[in-house]
């Protein structure tokens, strides 16, 4: 019993039934509720979209205009007569009288540029200029005033945001203030008061006419209302909300409902990166509601269609495809069961479900072909291993015997055959390498070492041969006989003409993650026809063991193992001429220690 329902709770198309029931009963049970909270996340979303958009609008508009104005600031504060002014204090009253006309007249000219509400400029000691600042309507105690001092001891520009009550000036203002030294010294001469108004800031920061009692807000870093585009309501005070001041701080923008007062607002804010300021804007939700009954009814008309949609679809998918697939499944179980041989899913059909079939039953016949081929291939490789075994040679014992002639030449005195034994030796055992393609640094150099020391013993002349590595680079790992056939290449066809004054020069190092090779010659250098053969996929035919067309056969076996092995970024860097010899650059990956190579030379 437990079998039969797990077989049906399983089957494809009882689980497409099963799932249309729940589409048909739990939109009835739940349609209210969900109606309802999805319209107005759905208008939410949109609103939040359409909104941050604006604040990212308005933001790099603002941020324009702040770019500008501390342009427009700079220029003044490099305005050579206002510099000129404050370099020293006047000494009496006269001076100072003669300072305050000459101020004035050269703001006069040089404001102009800025483009705010006003501009002033305080002298940094302004007890010292009475006349000046009873012009500009200021105290000469203003210097003792926190924001004042404050400018004066940072570098950075501040904002301030005063709240006059009365005056002339009787409205908020946002404050920039930037102190300034001199153009040649860093003595400080002043500080530069740039106000804006809200009507500045109106220009940035103005709610959308389509949306009915929606305002902007300019928050500081302590969450005091900086600009208040209702008509300066919260201007100069702490933001109604801190949990909305707590979440403004995980993010640089985001979307979030809050209630202020018994309304229920969609709060969006963009963070200022350069400036203290956070862009808010608060939307009634109730005007963002207004139309919910007629959607509701749009979701209640489309639930039906819908509805009837599903069960159309859910009927067309059991006839049209999840029967053919259960048919196809039961013949899979019988091929399981029985052998390739059973029978071979066919169908007519030019859909997907056609393809399938065909699919499965071109797949039957090629398993079928690959079990055969497996099985040859597996009589084959028996008898390759049982060739190898047939004819493989110990190693061991090769080593053993050129170590008994080495003996036997040093017991009848002659060193020479037996240091060329022992080189031969090693060069064997480090070409070998135990059969791995990976060795290390110190292996390539032992075997150039001691193909050196055979070539001058067979040739009967000295190489000079310079080698330069340090020693960490040494222990690296490094791909087996690429060096051997570079120093091969040298001696052979540059310092074999001329052993007296030829030379080879080796200096490994490690750059990043490579290891860089240098092996530079004095020789007569690389005709170019070698150099042209490296590109080429197969070796030139003809020629005899020395002929010009074997010259290039050990450079582009080197050039052709990098690029197998790393890509042809890692190709042979060759500089040649018959004046300057050869410098081959060859360039290995820094690998991990026990890394194999998925390639094979």
């Amino acid at each position: 019993m437990r079998k039969v329902s797990f077989r049906l709770a399983s089957s494809f198309r009882n689980r497409m039934i099963f799932i249309f029931l729940l589409i048909i009963i739990v939109p009835f049970l739940l349609f209210a509720y969900y109606s309802h909270i999805k319209s107005i996340e759905g208008i939410s979303e949109t609103n939040t979209k359409m909104t941050m958009s604006n604040l990212l609008q308005a933001k790099k508009n603002f941020e324009i205009y702040l770019y500008s104005l501390n342009d427009q600031v700079n220029e003044v504060i490099g305005n050579k007569s206002i510099q000129d002014l404050l370099y020293k204090e006047p000494v009496d009253e006269q001076e100072e009288e003669n300072f305050t006309v000459n101020m004035l007249t050269a703001l006069y000219h040089a404001t102009p540029v800025i483009d705010a509400f006003r501009v002033k400029v305080y002298p940094i000691n302004p007890t010292k200029y009475p006349s000046y600042m009873r012009s500009i309507d200021e105290s000469v105690r203003i210097g003792d005033q926190y924001w004042f001092q404050r400018s004066k001891a940072t570098v950075e520009p501040t904002w301030y945001l005063t709240m006059p009550k009365q005056g002339k000036y009787a409205k908020p203002l946002l404050t920039y203030v930037k102190r300034f030294s001199g153009l040649y010294d860093s003595k400080l001469r002043g500080l530069i008061a740039t106000d804006l108004s809200d009507d500045f800031l109106e220009r940035y920061f103005s709610p959308s006419d389509q949306l009915k009692d929606q305002k902007l807000l300019l928050l500081n870093e302590k969450g005091i209302v900086d600009y208040d585009s209702a008509l300066n309501e919260w201007t100069g005070q702490a933001f109604p909300s801190e949990a909305f001041i707590s979440y403004m701080k995980k993010s640089d923008s985001g979307s979030q409902s809050m209630t202020i007062g018994g309304n229920t607002y969609l709060a969006t804010y963009v963070t200022m990166a350069n400036y203290p300021w956070t862009i808010v804007s608060l939307t009634p939700l109730k005007e963002l509601t207004g139309t919910m009954d007629e959607i509701n009814r749009v979701l209640i008309i489309f639930l039906i269609v819908y509805m009837l949609c599903c069960f159309s679809v859910v009927v067309y998918l059991t006839v049209t495809y999840t029967q053919p697939i259960a048919h196809l499944v039961r013949l899979m179980r019988k091929l399981e069961a029985d052998n390739l041989h059973f029978l071979s899913p066919w169908s007519s059909r030019k859909d997907e479900v056609g393809w399938l079939y065909r699919s499965v039953g071109s797949m039957v016949h090629r398993i079928d072909g690959l079990v055969k081929d497996a099985a040859r291939s597996e009589r084959n490789k028996k008898a390759l291993e049982f060739q190898v075994l047939s004819h493989q040679i110990n190693p061991h014992f090769l080593y053993n015997t050129l170590e008994s002639i080495r003996w036997k030449a040093e017991n009848h005195g002659r060193s020479d055959i037996s240091e060329m034994v022992s080189a031969l030796g090693n060069l064997l055992r480090l070409s070998l390498n135990q059969g791995k393609e990976i060795t290390t640094l110190k292996r390539e150099f032992d075997q150039v070492k001691a193909y050196v020391a055979i070539e001058q013993a067979r040739m009967g002349q000295t190489v000079r041969i310079l080698y330069s590595c340090d020693d960490e680079t040494l222990e690296l790992p490094f791909l087996r006989l690429l060096l051997q056939p570079l120093v091969e290449n040298a001696i052979q066809h540059s310092v074999r003409d001329n052993f007296d004054k030829g030379k080879i020069m080796i200096a490994a190092r490690r750059e990043e993650e490579d290891i860089v090779i240098d092996i530079a010659d004095n020789g007569k250098g690389i005709p170019q026809h070698v150099l042209d053969q490296l590109g080429q996929a197969e070796e030139p035919a003809g020629g005899g063991k020395f002929s010009p067309s074997r010259r290039g056969v050990g450079l582009r076996n080197v050039n052709d193992r990098l690029k197998l092995y790393f890509g042809e970024a890692y190709k042979l860097q060759i500089v040649t001429g018959p004046d300057s010899g050869t410098k081959i650059t060859l360039r290995h990956p820094v690998l991990q220690e026990g890394q194999e190579l998925d390639a094979s030379f």
